[in-house]
């Protein structure tokens, strides 16, 4: 094992540190002691009376420079370490494997799982590792390993979403196995999904929304002329069309999103020519709804928590309200508004005061009807409610 640095924790933190907070804030550690480390120390926290707290690694990811993996002060970090998590990990998910109506779901959730900064998706038979700092993607080999002792598998692929600006890597993402003739196709709750694994930082559907996909597609859809933004793929579109809507509208600025929604609806055996795949800005689009009087029953609002464009800037945690009052004017009485971030920087708290705010500047009544948080296969620290970063709402427009 590598060198243990040791790090003193401001009295303030401690506690919170003490109790299982497994993310070691920038702020948490003592400056002269945090300059010492590089991606990938291992590194041992202890308070001002220099009292073991817990071990860890470095790793820059948001506001965290890294995670904890033990409360014992003599664990040493050896291969039967990390594969003793991947093995819990998996057996929690052992309903999952047995679902044959759903093949793509998260086996390793980070440190819901107990590894903080590293994800493992499965997909048919292929495994996908998101890595999300430097360090640790120095403890690769292990994790990596202990992905082989837990299962079998067609491949392993791997997104490492860390460079300098906190994007994606271009990279070949093949790992090991026989490499996937992709697309390949999953189920989801028995609706099918075009996957590529080794296409850029994407992969073609955002597992964390099954759930919500399915009460669109079971409860929502039915007779409803339906409206997608920021679209992606068009999973909601899908979900819609298969829920017995009348007509989906998706819109996304993205020009390959045309391509892959129609390839969605395909392999899902819907006519796309039945249905609106737009390429534009979404903001564009609502002036151009509002131009031509369209009116919605069911509108998705699942923007990314930051976006740039050449004439303006999106923020879900100061723009959202806005976004919002835009969605409110083009939705039809009784209609749905599907309101959803994964923003973490807040909670569902907060994204709730953003509704309120949408529809008390617009002088427009509403109800909750339900609301979704992460699936159970994104495990996440119950007592520490900004690891449940996704916030799903669904809004009933009353007047």
């Amino acid at each position: 094992m590598r060198e243990l640095i040791t790090l003193h924790v401001e009295p303030k933190y401690a506690g919170d540190l003490k109790k299982g907070y497994p993310l070691v804030h920038r702020d948490a550690v003592i400056k002269t002691d945090s300059e010492k480390l590089h991606e990938g120390d291992w590194f041992e926290l202890v308070d001002h009376f220099n009292r073991f707290i817990a071990k860890g690694y470095h790793g820059v990811q948001n506001k965290g420079i890294g995670w904890v993996l033990s409360y014992d002060e003599n664990e040493t970090f050896e291969q039967e370490f990390f594969t003793k998590k991947m093995n819990k990990a998996f057996a929690l998910r052992s309903n999952f494997f047995k679902d044959s109506s759903t093949t793509a779901f998260r086996v390793f959730n980070g440190e819901g799982d107990g590894i903080g900064g590293v994800t493992v998706d499965y997909f048919d038979g292929y495994y996908m590792i998101s890595w999300y700092s430097e360090g640790i993607y120095s403890l690769r080999e292990q994790i990596i390993t202990a992905l082989k002792e837990t299962t079998e598998f067609k491949a392993i692929y791997e997104k490492k979403r860390f460079d300098t600006k906190g994007k994606y890597v271009e990279q070949d993402d093949f790992v090991t196995g026989t490499p996937g003739d992709f697309p390949i196709i999953v189920k989801e709750n028995d609706m099918n999904f075009a996957i590529d694994l080794n296409d850029g930082a994407m992969t073609g559907i955002f597992l964390d929304q099954r759930d919500v996909r399915r009460a669109i597609r079971d409860n929502y859809a039915e007779g409803k002329n339906m409206l997608n933004t920021f679209s992606y793929t068009g999973a909601f579109s899908v979900a819609a069309a298969l829920g017995g809507a009348n007509k989906t509208t998706s819109v996304d600025l993205a020009s390959r999103s045309l391509g892959k929604t129609i390839e969605q609806f395909s392999i899902n055996g819907i006519d796309f020519e039945e249905q609106d795949i737009k390429v534009m800005d979404v903001f564009h689009y609502f002036k151009y709804a509002i131009r031509h009087e369209l009116k919605f029953d069911l509108v998705v609002l699942d923007p990314p928590s930051f976006a740039r464009t050449k004439k303006m800037t999106f923020s879900t945690a100061k723009d959202y309200p806005k976004l919002l009052k835009d969605a409110i004017a083009i939705t039809e009485k009784k209609g749905i508004i599907v309101a959803s971030t994964n923003n973490a920087s807040f909670g569902m708290k907060k994204f709730k005061s953003f509704i309120e705010q949408a529809f008390s500047e617009t002088k427009t009544k509403y109800k909750i009807v339900e609301q979704y948080g992460l699936p159970k296969d994104f495990r996440a620290t119950r007592e520490y409610p900004e690891f449940h970063y996704l916030k799903v709402v669904f809004i009933q427009k009353l007047s």
